[in-house]
């Protein structure tokens, strides 16, 4: 299909492209964790991957005018026997097409494993990180628009050796993502000559986390790194640090970050900061313009990563002429990367019609997407810092 063109030549053709065909409905699932200990960020996430899919059922030019309809699905974040038969009914009572998620990296390796593959759906995650997923196995059907957290380490680490800190206590919370982030910062941290004290392990949902802090607290450190997630133990062991006086500055990875924390802690968290996927470039600034149309913050975790996995499981449906993963998982990596006219968030349905005509699209969207190896993001990311009791946007890595 590879045809390139002029920016002359795609405005002709945008101007008179109409093309009819038979009307049908395409199914998405829209797996996240609405409940658990990402209950804050998912809303987010759940508007950006449906903006999405406004935008193309909007359009009409969805493989001869479909409808896309989102069909959500609670993962838990942390339950995998849930996830796993939230993701079950999605492909077998609601005959979904592809699946936009998982969230946490723990359950979106059990659907995979137990659903995706068996039933062989595509799935687009925008936040599962852990560095085990690049080299699952997957038949083909996984792509994430989120980097691994092999990257994340080493944004953190820079991050942290940029502001003069060396020592660092480090708890992550007991699962794929915390272990793999964890695994992942450390070796980057210590060869760059700074110091761990610290690598523990915590659980979600403890009702007291004092052994965790006086643990953490006896290794000391100059600030404490918290892989966990905002609305579960990590909070619980921030609160804790702080009441205790064991740390007053903390390191805030992707799970962490996020509005409801800081509104929870105070102003107790100022001074703190961290990292999440996020890029400084045109599709981020119009993306948040349409997301606060939408009535929701486009700059939330994952939220861009979250439309931008639910565009491209539609821009490949268009590429490849169907609906079915078996040919949407051939042109994911088309889509998604040069050659071919670039695509920003808002302008999905001039994609389609571009690859209904046999056109190439580069889609760069939300979070300047480029797809690279086993189909996962190259990876850039927003930092931030907590002032004034809100998240601040302080740089870009």
């Amino acid at each position: 299909m590879k045809k390139l063109m002029t920016a002359t030549a795609a405005a002709a053709l945008l101007a008179g492209s109409a093309f009819a065909g038979s009307h049908n409905e395409v199914k998405i699932g829209v797996i996240l964790g609405f409940t658990g200990p990402l209950e804050t960020i998912t809303p987010a996430m759940g508007a950006g991957a449906e903006l999405a899919m406004k935008e193309v059922t909007d359009s009409g030019k969805l493989l001869g005018g479909a409808t896309v309809t989102s069909v959500r699905a609670d993962s838990t974040c942390i339950d995998a026997a849930a996830a796993t038969a939230a993701a079950e009914r999605l492909v077998t009572s609601d005959k979904v097409n592809a699946i936009m998620g998982a969230d946490c990296s723990g359950v979106t390796g059990a659907i995979l494993q137990n659903v995706a593959r068996p039933n062989g759906v595509v799935m687009i995650s925008p936040s599962a990180t852990s560095p085990a997923l690049s080299t699952a196995e997957d038949d083909g059907l996984f792509f994430r628009t989120s980097p691994s957290d092999a990257r994340q380490g080493v944004v953190m680490t820079n991050i942290i050796m940029d502001r003069g800190f060396k020592t660092v206590a480090l708890t992550y919370t007991n699962n794929d993502y915390g272990k793999g982030l964890a695994d992942s910062f450390a070796a980057a941290f210590e060869a760059a000559g700074g110091t761990v004290t610290i690598n523990a392990a915590h659980d979600e949902d403890k009702a007291d986390y004092s052994a965790e802090v006086g643990a953490l607290a006896s290794a000391g450190g100059d600030l404490l790194v918290v892989a966990g997630y905002e609305s579960g133990g990590g909070k619980q062991i921030i609160q804790a640090s702080l009441d205790t006086g064991a740390f007053d500055t903390f390191v805030l990875p992707d799970g962490m970050v996020g509005q409801a924390i800081v509104d929870a802690i105070g102003p107790d968290l100022n001074g703190s900061f961290g990292q999440y996927p996020g890029s400084e470039n045109k599709g981020a600034d119009v993306f948040g313009e349409l997301a606060s149309a939408a009535g929701f913050e486009g700059s939330s975790a994952f939220a861009g990563e979250s439309y931008d996995a639910a565009a491209l499981i539609m821009l490949a449906m268009q590429a490849g002429g169907s609906s079915a993963s078996a040919d949407i998982m051939q042109h994911v990596m088309n889509v998604a990367n040069a050659p071919g006219v670039q695509i920003m968030p808002g302008q999905l349905g001039q994609a389609l019609v571009l690859l209904e005509a046999g056109y190439d699209v580069d889609y760069v969207g939300a979070t300047a997407v480029e797809l690279i190896g086993p189909g996962e993001s190259a990876g850039n990311y927003r930092e931030i810092e907590i002032q004034n009791a809100k998240v601040e946007t302080v740089g870009y890595r």
